[in-house]
């Protein structure tokens, strides 16, 4: 097979060039200090670049794209079985689960080659063992260490703090604007950071900072909007139900996509909490909602939302909508709060907020930042909004320096292949929406963006099948069909360093599972 017709942007990066000079001397120096190892030697190890996604990788897997679903080692004969819940035992799959992993490929306990066609759950972006990755060793040769403390965080999340600001912002690292940013106590753009590790933590991190209007963190204070009842804008299914919108497995969050109904019913009917659901993209019900609760006894505490429904079958939110709701939400003093745990990393420029012209006063990213190597979540806010007490929202682990190394790679190259990866997110997207125009009667429409796209089928069996005739060749897919009312959806988000080979093959096996679906022959 002949190289990647769009090969990637050749990202070359060392230690230096990513946290800075300076600092590596310090480094290197304390390090020799406490070992006795020569300073120059681990100098040098600093200094040398890594080709992060270097081309003969790009050909080495769009070679091995023929062996996915085949049987490619012997596999594990005898693997432990484990003490999960019952639940997580009855899901589990474990012929599936990693020996170990390249680029977009997933070898599992079975011997089999899987495509991760859901790049293990938003958390690999840049797909397995990714090479730029290997700096995070060399910064361990050097002694960096990951664990630090809320009150030492170091100069790497510190400066990693500065590029998501930055980033978040439209801005270089070196803007000279950007530290009037970071200074500026009433800025009402995004220029503060909470470091977390699970994105439920975050999210968790972004409703205390709305609470906090109206109930005090501490005995101290009064908050501005005390005495009412807030009430949490969430987007709901389109049956009007809360059930469509997930921000983490926290139990107020859970209370926001309808879990916990008893204890929720019983907060709701104190005057404690109100959350009310507006259906995606639904105009109407969002003036509604701000007729109806901007005046005492309540008040919106902030507007809840992603921009992709991942657990509704990837429902996009349209500009349109998104930007009216700011609207309001700025009017009315209602801080917007935009969840992108499960997209970020898939936009160009790192952020889909962005591309919909949005500046939330909260955003929440992980998972995909990390690039599956630490949890490492991040809350970025506006200063106007920077009402919690140290211990508000921290974790003890949420400063690793090497986690936000992580980031900082990550950030690198996805930034250096903005553009490309657009272009094959839109070719990936268009293939998948010409697929679907092929089957009018069996699949309803593509729903979601670029890599993160959904197929929503209108028969819940026929969904189980296609996804079926895919597992069994090697795909690692779902549908989704764990909700009444949601369209059973097939979920496919590969990782953003699949090339056009890839996209080939994906669009290929669509339409062979289709086929098989139908009764045709291929």
């Amino acid at each position: 097979m002949s190289a990647p017709r769009l090969p990637f942007v050749d990202v070359r990066a060392s230690l230096v060039d990513l946290v800075g000079e300076e600092y590596i001397d310090a480094a290197c120096a304390a390090r020799a200090r406490l070992t006795g190892e020569d300073a120059g030697a681990l100098k040098a190890i600093a200094t040398e670049p890594v080709a992060f996604f270097p081309a003969v990788l790009q050909e080495r897997l769009a070679e091995m794209l023929p062996l996915t679903g085949e049987q490619v080692c012997g596999g594990a004969l005898r693997s432990a079985a484990g003490a999960g819940s019952r639940a997580f035992t009855l899901a589990s799959h474990h012929e599936m689960a990693p020996l170990s992993g390249l680029g977009y490929y997933r070898i599992g306990e079975d011997g089999r080659q899987y495509l991760i066609t859901k790049s293990e759950h938003y958390h690999t972006p840049l797909g397995h063992a990714f090479p730029g990755y290997q700096l995070i060793e060399r910064a361990k040769k050097l002694g960096i260490l990951n664990a630090t403390h809320n009150n030492t965080r170091g100069h790497i999340t510190r400066l990693l703090e500065e590029h998501m600001v930055a980033a978040a912002n439209g801005m270089t690292p070196d803007d000279p604007a950007l530290s009037r940013l970071i200074e500026d106590d009433c800025s009402t753009r995004l220029n503060r950071v909470f470091n977390l590790e699970t994105g439920s933590l975050a999210a968790e991190a972004a409703l205390k900072l709305t609470l906090a209007r109206f109930y005090s963190p501490q005995q101290n204070g009064e908050p501005p909007y005390a005495g009412r009842t807030p009430v949490v804008l969430v987007l709901g299914n389109d049956d009007g139900g809360l059930e469509a919108n997930y921000h983490g497995t926290v139990m107020m969050e859970q209370m926001l996509r309808g879990m916990w109904p008893g204890m929720y019913a019983a907060m709701e009917q104190a005057g404690i909490l109100r959350v009310h659901a507006i259906r995606p993209n639904n105009f109407q019900e969002l003036e509604e909602a701000f007729e109806r609760f901007e005046q005492a006894p309540f008040k919106i505490a902030g507007l809840f939302h992603e921009i992709i429904m991942m657990n509704y079958a990837g429902r996009l939110l349209t500009p349109a909508f998104l930007q009216r709701a700011y609207e309001l939400c700025h009017r009315h003093d209602v801080p917007t709060v935009c969840d992108e745990i499960q997209s970020c990393m898939w936009a160009p420029g790192l952020f889909q907020f962005r591309e919909h012209g949005l500046q939330p006063t909260v955003a929440v990213v992980g998972k995909g930042f990390p690039g599956g190597e630490y949890p490492a979540s991040r809350v970025l806010f506006a200063a106007s909004l920077d009402n919690l007490p140290q211990f508000g929202a921290l974790v003890t682990n949420g400063q690793e320096e090497l986690a936000s190394l992580a980031y900082l790679i990550t950030m690198r190259w996805g930034l250096a292949n903005a553009e490309l990866v657009q272009r094959i997110g839109d070719d990936y997207e268009a293939r998948l929406r010409a697929f679907v125009a092929r089957y009018p009667e069996q699949i309803q429409c593509v729903d979601g963006r670029r890599h993160l796209c959904t197929i929503c089928f209108y028969n819940l069996e026929q969904a189980k099948q296609f996804v079926a005739y895919l597992t069994a060749r090697g795909f690692d897919t779902s549908a989704q069909t764990y909700k009444a009312t949601c369209p059973p959806a097939v979920m496919l988000k590969p990782p953003i360093i699949i090339g056009p080979e890839a996209v080939d093959f994906i669009a290929a096996k669509l339409e062979e599972a289709m086929q098989a679906v139908v009764g045709t022959r291929v």
